[in-house]
């Protein structure tokens, strides 16, 4: 998307909240007028009070003076409450919005492939959403702020000494005029700032999924200079923008300090004009106490608030993301293919996986096995599209994996996740069109109806800490039995079953059609596939059991170390 189409999608949300019920923005105009009032009469009290009252020797007509501007403070107090209030009005409705946004994106994401939302999506919900929500409720408020502030201020010192507005206006739209032009510069120091952290996140969270084959590759030094590479360029982001932010201090140095001096070096030719002592006095307490710091915060609000809610509601909603469901294909089968495929965690680390060959006919049923950190989530990954391979290609039904629709495959890993809700919300979220009957055929194929019974019915409120490790994934093996979904990768997504719940999911899955893919926990699991792929580090081997016994060593090893009891029914 360009530039200025993101702009667009980015002011969409604003434009809804500013224009969602126009009674409040009138009703913070009113209250605005309230609070500014000090910026209206300062100038004015102060100099009446000094030329009409105090050097008149006229006391009372001072203090009648200065009470008007004491009159003003109160006024102003009372319209700062109505102003948060009204202010506070417009932003929550948008915060919710933005909330809905993110949440429901995230749990499609970690719904559809059975993972966690992950770091970016919590960054996202958690903290971008809140910046988003603070920093459109500081635009208004400094917006409004300063637009209230320099009209009453003008009109202030119009009613002073017209003169002069000579000597205040020009440095003050110089000044704006500077801050305005170095915006587009922050805002695209700002994104980087932002991508540059969300970058540094992302090669976190990788490197903490692969922790496993990492070690076993020992690939540790060149994944940790990997990692650091990325915080180095969000370091060199964060100083760039820096740098570019000290505009702001120009800005304001010429909008609200040039007028100062100008007032004091332009008081001979002021007092020519007929302006007195309180007169000068006045108009500098307009400046100094009025109008400089208006302008300060609009600076400050829209330097850091404004280019901050701009780009985060550009990453909120979804331009840059990573995931982009909309344009991705269905394949028309899901056989998958996989060839020459090789995938390293680092550009100098071993290959996990090197020079990959492996065809999975639609509707083949696969166990994959081999000792701990041999690369088999790595594989998972690579083929539900979460990882893309440095070299050779990826393919479900001829689609290279990273653009197969979501809705045509679902990977479930070890941890298996369920977010805060009902039951029958968490059981359809893929599928919200389910009937009832094809809920209780999911939830009696997968062995959850035990659960349902235990929970008082699909209406009980559940979250993750309710449930147990084997009910979540329970859970999450029923809400992918309910999806369309023509590939499922179970990634040791059984491993906190008993060994007859395990079959009976597996099984459940096997009748259900499709590709499915188990990366296998108990011999039992392999046993009951198709076929089976071995994984032991310099090459692969695939077959059936009897086949892999008889031919393959590693196989031949990891069997003697299952445990029998596991497959005592199954093995000959």
């Amino acid at each position: 998307m360009s530039r200025r189409g993101r702009a667009r999608r980015a002011n969409r949300p604003i434009r809804r909240a500013l224009c969602r019920d126009p009674r409040l923005l009138l009703r913070l105009g009113a209250w605005s007028l309230a609070e500014t009032a000090p910026a209206l009469v300062a100038g004015l009290a102060i100099a009446r009070a000094i030329d009409e009252g105090f050097a008149a020797g006229r006391p009372g007509t001072g203090f009648a003076w200065l009470a008007v501007l004491g009159g003003a403070w109160l006024v102003a107090a009372a319209g700062a409450r109505q102003v948060v209030l009204a202010v506070a009005s417009i932003v929550e409705p948008f915060r919710e919005e933005l909330l809905r946004h993110v949440v429901e994106s995230a749990l499609r994401r970690s719904a559809t492939t059975g993972r966690d939302p992950g770091a970016a999506a919590v960054a996202r919900s958690n903290i971008q959403v809140e910046l988003a929500r603070d920093a459109l409720a500081s635009v208004i408020t400094v917006v409004r702020s300063f637009a209230f502030t320099a009209v009453s201020v003008l009109v202030g010192l119009a009613g002073l000494v017209p003169q002069v507005l000579v000597l205040v206006l020009p440095p003050l739209a110089a000044g704006l005029g500077m801050f305005l032009l170095s915006l587009p510069a922050l805002a695209r120091r700002q994104r980087d700032f932002i991508v540059a952290d969300e970058r540094t996140a992302a090669s976190l969270a990788l490197m903490a999924g692969g922790l496993r084959d990492i070690t076993a590759t020992r690939s540790a030094g060149r994944v940790a200079d990997r990692v650091g590479r990325r915080v180095g360029e969000q370091a060199r982001a964060e100083r760039s923008l820096a740098r570019v932010s000290a505009l702001r201090t120009a800005s304001l140095t010429v909008g609200g300090g040039l007028p100062v001096l100008l007032i004091l070096a332009g008081t001979p030719w002021l007092l020519r004009q007929g302006a007195g002592a309180g007169t000068i006095l006045g108009a500098l307490v307009y400046v100094t106490q009025s109008l400089a710091p208006s302008l300060g915060n609009l600076v400050q609000g829209l330097g850091m608030s404004g280019v901050r809610l701009r780009v985060s509601l550009e990453r909120i909603l979804g331009s840059g993301e990573p995931y982009r469901p909309e344009g991705r294909r269905v394949p028309p089968e899901a056989g998958i293919d996989l060839r020459d495929v090789r995938f390293a965690y680092g550009p100098h680390a071993e290959p996990v996986i090197s020079g990959l060959e492996l065809s999975v006919p639609a509707g083949d049923h696969l166990a994959v096995v081999g000792p701990s950190g041999i690369g088999k989530s790595t594989l998972a990954a690579l083929v539900t599209g979460l990882l893309t391979p440095d070299a050779g290609r990826v393919l479900i039904g001829g689609v290279p994996a990273d653009r197969v629709a979501p809705a045509c495959r679902v990977l479930i890993p070890q941890e298996s996740y369920v977010f805060r809700g009902s039951l029958l919300e968490n059981l359809t979220y893929l599928a919200p069109a389910a009937s009832p009957g094809a809920v209780d055929d999911a939830v009696a194929a997968v062995g959850l109806d035990a659960l349902v019974a235990r929970l008082g019915g699909y209406s009980a409120e559940i979250h993750s800490g309710l449930l147990s490790p084997g009910e979540r994934q329970l859970v999450a093996l029923a809400r992918a039995y309910l999806t369309p979904a023509r590939l499922v990768v179970l990634d040791e997504a059984t491993c906190h079953l008993d060994p007859a719940a395990e079959a009976r999911a597996e099984e459940a899955f096997a009748r259900r059609g499709g590709t499915l893919v188990v990366i296998a926990h108990r011999l039992t699991s392999a046993l009951r596939a198709r076929r089976i792929l071995v994984m032991d580090g310099t090459s692969v081997h695939l077959g059936g059991h009897g086949e892999l016994l008889a031919s393959c060593p590693a196989y031949a090893d990891l069997a003697g170390h299952w445990n029998p009891l596991d497959a005592q029914e199954l093995v000959p």
